[in-house]
């Protein structure tokens, strides 16, 4: 097996004001089989800090969201190699080229965002990677969703597929247990961010924004979080995003044995118990991709009718559209009944109701 550390023998230690430039991805028709083209170098491609190239330059055919996803998975796992190798050379253009190919596909369709919320880590696979590939796919959806350009969209998926790898510093039996950490070992695992983004400077990050994202993707709203107990507008964006995502999956796809929560769940989770850590947009972004209520999810209302979910509403998704199917007292209704909840404002929610209790 081809190990990371072997990618990057050979790159040439570069300060990190001047990392490698990206290559740029194949594009363009097939030329003929019977007149082969003279051979030329390719054209340099512009560096992450230039404007972002036009959607011609990065697309690309269609391709399996699943094979897409498995790459960058075994990307990040790979990086480990360099972590315990303590190299000083990063394969940038390759994980740029990576998630250029993802920026793309979510474009195309939403199917990579659903394989990555999959609530599943496969088999064999380092769990820090699984988690960080999760973040970066799932942050790019979100971006998009508040308006990135590609440009942004590339560099904050960077940035998630590096989020943690100050972890890899730490001792196994932190690591295997994240959730359930002591005193000492909670101020160990405090250290990662500080770690991760050292760690990406020596590696001669291709745009401060990165390394700005990963040391502060646990700062919160009002002063929360760590390691500077920064708020508001002093956190960069996209660590924003990166921390929201990454509280996000902890809770589908938790570090050890702790029970999982459904996406619906954990998004209802969030705005429950932890809407102060961040801001209203981007949990409105996140509601608006996973909803709490998904369709086919049984509610009661505040009148006590229950009805089901038929739709989500991206603009008010706390209120679907549903049909009723049982009254107040708990009666079948023959005829179900449409309700747009975004219409009705009387009407509103309690919560869910399990399959056989109405």
């Amino acid at each position: 097996m081809v190990r990371m550390s072997d990618l990057v023998r050979g790159i040439p230690t570069q300060p990190a004001h001047a990392p490698a430039p990206p290559t740029r991805l194949a594009a363009g028709l097939p030329q003929s089989a019977t007149a082969p083209p003279p051979r030329r170098e390719p054209e340099p491609a512009p560096a992450l800090d230039a404007p972002a190239p036009p959607p011609s330059a990065i697309e690309a055919p269609a391709e399996s969201a699943e094979a897409l996803y498995g790459e960058i998975q075994q990307f990040v796992a790979g990086v480990r190699d360099l972590v315990n190798d303590g190299s000083v050379a990063f394969p940038w253009a390759g994980l740029e080229r990576l998630i250029a190919r993802a920026v793309a596909s979510l474009e195309r369709s939403g199917e990579l965002f659903w394989v990555a919320n999959n609530p599943a880590a496969p088999p064999g696979i380092d769990y820090l990677a699984f988690h960080q590939a999760q973040v970066a796919v799932l942050s790019i959806r979100i971006g998009a969703d508040i308006g990135y350009d590609r440009r942004r969209l590339v560099l904050l998926g960077m940035a998630g597929c590096l989020l943690d790898v100050g972890l890899w510093q730490l001792p196994e039996s932190v690591l295997r247990r994240l959730d359930a950490l002591t005193p000492e070992e909670q101020e160990q695992y405090r250290s990662h961010p500080r770690l991760s983004a050292e760690m990406i400077k020596r590696w001669g990050s291709p745009s401060d924004g990165i390394t700005d994202a990963v040391l502060q993707h646990h700062e919160r709203e009002q002063e929360q979080g760590f390691p500077e107990r920064l708020a508001g507008a002093a956190i960069h964006p996209d660590a924003k995003i990166l921390g929201l995502v990454d509280t996000y999956t902890g809770l589908t796809v938790p570090p050890s044995s702790r029970p999982r929560l459904r996406p619906h769940e954990a998004v209802r989770e969030i705005v429950k118990s932890k809407h102060e850590s961040f801001s209203s947009p981007l949990i409105k972004a996140l509601l608006s991709e996973i909803s709490v209520f998904p369709p086919g999810t049984l509610v009661r209302l505040n009148t006590g009718e229950v009805g089901r979910v038929v739709s989500v509403n991206r603009n008010h998704p706390l209120r679907p559209c549903i049909e009723i199917v049982a009254d107040g007292k708990g009666q079948r209704l023959i005829t179900p009944k449409a309700i747009d909840l975004s219409e009705a404002p009387f009407l509103y929610v309690t919560g869910p109701v399990a399959e056989g209790a109405r």
